[in-house]
């Protein structure tokens, strides 16, 4: 069943219009009026001035009206189901050149990332700013939303805006929902010699929340790095081989998560 994200208040028995993207995915598919489809509502746009968050899960729809650019539903049962991780886990990753980063959002949405800070450091290709930044912001919330909606997740991660990593590191990550109640680890992929492994340290903790750095190719220099265990970044090493940037965040995520 198709399965699309509705940044709006859903109650089973409401009637409602979707919002542009999803109705016009549901057009592009040549749904009918009587067709059934899945709407989840738990992401950045899920802000309505409500007392209390909406319930996780999904709910199925019935199309009721297909205009030319209006799609009438019915919201049907929600379903409690969750897929997320046991742990939350963020990261902060210096973006990749060309195309790379839209990859890099797509699968660590697909693996269960919780949020996604991207940065520029000392050793950056991509450097971004002002209408440019916003306008890329808003492409990789949007690779993220589609990855949901295709890997069956109910929670879309938020993709903050770019910062340098002075900056992050200066303010802090913000915990998100999942991580309210506990204090974040923080990690720092490193290729330094005597880093612990990822691995190793994995095996030791528990479910709690992990933030972790990742850097540009060649890694972050030493002052980046001095900056950053400053700031409470433990370094971890994935191991002998040198990996792409993008390669290191799904590695280190796909432990973690």
């Amino acid at each position: 069943m198709p399965r699309f994200y509705c940044p709006a208040p859903l109650q089973t028995g409401m009637v409602l219009d979707l919002p542009s993207g999803p109705a016009r995915h549901v057009q592009v598919l040549r749904m009918q009026p009587g067709q059934t489809l899945t709407l989840f509502n738990h992401g950045p746009g899920w802000d309505w001035g409500l007392q209390a968050l909406p319930p996780v899960g999904e709910f199925d729809a019935e199309i009721l009206l297909m205009g030319r650019s209006q799609v009438q539903v019915r919201v049907g049962a929600h379903t409690a189901r969750e897929c997320e991780p046991a742990r939350s886990v963020s990261i902060a990753v210096v973006m990749p050149a060309n195309e790379r980063m839209d990859w890099l959002v797509e699968k660590a949405t697909e693996l269960g990332v919780a949020a996604i800070y991207p940065l520029t450091s000392e050793r950056s290709v991509v450097r971004l700013s002002g209408e440019r930044a916003e306008k890329k912001i808003a492409h990789w919330q949007s690779v993220a939303i589609s990855a949901c909606e295709q890997c069956g997740a109910n929670r879309v991660p938020l993709v903050h805006p770019v910062q340098s990593l002075p900056h992050f590191l200066r303010d802090g990550p913000q915990p998100n929902a999942a991580q309210a109640q506990s204090a974040p680890a923080r990690l720092l992929l490193s290729l330094q010699a005597g880093s612990m492994p990822l691995r190793a340290w994995n095996g030791m903790a528990s479910s709690q929340p992990v933030i972790f750095l990742s850097g540009p190719e060649g890694g972050f220099s030493p002052a980046e790095e001095a900056l950053a265990m400053e700031a409470g970044f433990t370094p971890q090493s994935l191991g002998a081989r040198t990996l792409r940037a993008e390669t290191a965040a799904l590695a280190a995520l796909a432990l973690l998560a």
